[in-house]
C-alpha cells in the first residue's frame, strides 16, 4: 500500500532538517538562504547531476564525496550558485567543513548544493558563521522540512515537498523529498535540486540503480523554458532505519520501494512544472498509442517544450495545429493522418483533431476548459502501444520580466 504523507525529508526515521538565513541573500533579510538535512546514522546515497558541460562547484566536489557512495549530510543555499565562480570548489568544501564541525563527521561525508546567481563569489564567511545556529535550529519535524524547503527557493514562488510510506517486509518504509525548481528547467536530468530521504534499508548500488530509473521517468518529463541549468542535482539519502531486509538486489521488494521513489519524484516533478517562472497554468501532454514508450516521450517532451504551445495555453487558445507542429519537427516518425488531439482539464474535455484533420468544435467551450489553471493535451499515434506523460507550463510576460533583470 502506498499513501502520501506529511513530513518532507523529515518523513523518515532518523531524519532531521533546517532552513534559516545567514546572509547570502543580503537583498531579503527575512529569506530564509542555507538549508541542512542531516542523518542520525550513515546513509547509501547517489546523486544524478546536470548534462550541461559548465557544472558549478558544488556538483564536482558531491562527485568526489560520492565515490564511495555513502554521505551523512546535505548543506545547500540560495541566493548565489557558487557556479563559475572564483574559488568555487574551495568555497564548496568549506560549506561541507563547516557543516560536517557542527555535525561531529567527516567532511567527505557532507554533500553540497547552491543555486542563484552564476559567476558571483560566494559570501562563505557568512556561511560559516551561520552553520552553528543552522546546526541548532535542526529538528525531526514537518516545520523544520519546510524550512529547508524555503531556504533552497529562488524565483519559487512556493515550495516543493513531499512524502509517501509503503511497506517492505512487513516494515513501514518512508520516503521525503523537497526541491527548488521555476526557471531554467528542461528535460536532461531536471533542472533543479532535489533532496531525497528514506528510512529504508537499500545498498549504495540499488540506490543509485533506483534513482537513475527514477529520475528518466519524472525530472527528466518536465520543461520549463528549454535551458538545462549548471547546477542540477538530484540527491538520495538511505539509512537504513525502517529496519527492513537490505534491497540488495532487484526482486519485489525493490519494485515496490522503486514505486514509491517514482510516485515521490512525479509529484515534486509536477510541482516544479507548475511553479515555472510567471506561469499560470501546469501543461500535461499525455501521449498514447505510440510505436513505444520512447517514442511517445520523444513526442511529449516536444509538446510540453513548444513556446508556440506554450504561448497557446496561456492565451486559452485552442490552436492545436501547433501541437502536431511541435510533434512533427520532434523527430519521431509517425503517420500524422492517425493523430487525435484532445484538450481537457476540470471543465470537461473537447476532441479539436482527428485523423490528423480539425474538427469542429465550440470554441467558448475549448476557451473555458484552457481557462483552467491544470491542462491537459491529449494525444493519441493510433500506432502501437506506447505511451508517456510529460510535463510542462505556459510563458507568459512575466517569465520575461524576471529573467529580463534576474541578475539586478
Amino acid at each position: 500500500m502506498l499513501n502520501f504523507i506529511q513530513g518532507g525529508v523529515c518523513a523518515a526515521q532518523g531524519f532531521r532538517a533546517a532552513g534559516v538565513h545567514v546572509g547570502v541573500k543580503t537583498h531579503a533579510a527575512w529569506k530564509k538562504d542555507v538549508a541542512l538535512i542531516v542523518s542520525d546514522v550513515d546513509c547509501a546515497a547517489a546523486a544524478v547531476f546536470t548534462r550541461n558541460v559548465v557544472k558549478a562547484a558544488p556538483i564536482h566536489v558531491d562527485m568526489a564525496h560520492l565515490a564511495d557512495g555513502k554521505a551523512r549530510a546535505v548543506i545547500a543555499n540560495s541566493g548565489n550558485a557558487n557556479a563559475c565562480a572564483p574559488r568555487g570548489e574551495e568555497n564548496a568544501e568549506r560549506m561541507c567543513a563547516a557543516a560536517a564541525k557542527a555535525i561531529g563527521c567527516e567532511a567527505g561525508d557532507v554533500l553540497v548544493s547552491s543555486t542563484g546567481v552564476i559567476g558571483q563569489t560566494l559570501n562563505i564567511a557568512a556561511i560559516e558563521a551561520g552553520v552553528p545556529a543552522l546546526y541548532e535550529a535542526l529538528e525531526a519535524s514537518a516545520e523544520a522540512s519546510d524550512a529547508a524547503a524555503h531556504a533552497i527557493m529562488t524565483t519559487d514562488t512556493e515550495k516543493k515537498e513531499a512524502a509517501v510510506e509503503t511497506v517492505l517486509g512487513g516494515k513501514t518504509v518512508r520516503l521525503g523529498g523537497i526541491a527548488k525548481g521555476s526557471g531554467m528547467i528542461h528535460p536532461n536530468m531536471g533542472t533543479m535540486l532535489c533532496f531525497l530521504t528514506t528510512d529504508c534499508a537499500i545498498s549504495p548500488a540499488m540506490i543509485k540503480t533506483a534513482l537513475l530509473e527514477t529520475v528518466s521517468v519524472s525530472f527528466n518529463r518536465i520543461s520549463v523554458d528549454g535551458d538545462t541549468s549548471t547546477n542540477d542535482s538530484c540527491v538520495v539519502l538511505a539509512n537504513g532505519l525502517a529496519g527492513n531486509e537490505p534491497i540488495t538486489a532487484k526482486g519485489p521488494d525493490y519494485e515496490r520501494f522503486l514505486e514509491a521513489l517514482r510516485a515521490l519524484c512525479v509529484e515534486l516533478a509536477r510541482k516544479m512544472a507548475s511553479d515555472g517562472e510567471g506561469a499560470k497554468h501546469l501543461i500535461t501532454c499525455a501521449v498514447s498509442g505510440a510505436k513505444s514508450e520512447a517514442s511517445a516521450e520523444t513526442i511529449a517532451k516536444s509538446v510540453i517544450s513548444s513556446t508556440l504551445t506554450k504561448a497557446a495555453i496561456f492565451g486559452a487558445d485552442a490552436n492545436w495545429g501547433r501541437v502536431l507542429c511541435a510533434m512533427g519537427y520532434s523527430g519521431e516518425k509517425f503517420d500524422p493522418e492517425k493523430v487525435d488531439v484532445r484538450f481537457a482539464s476540470a471543465a470537461g474535455e473537447i476532441a479539436v483533431c482527428e485523423q490528423g484533420r480539425g474538427l469542429d468544435f465550440d470554441e467558448a467551450k475549448a476557451k473555458k476548459i484552457l481557462t483552467e489553471h491544470d491542462v491537459e493535451i491529449r494525444v493519441s499515434m493510433g500506432e502501437g502501444e506506447g505511451r508517456c506523460t510529460c510535463w510542462g507550463c505556459d510563458i507568459t510576460y512575466d517569465y520575461i520580466k524576471i529573467n529580463g533583470d534576474y541578475r539586478t
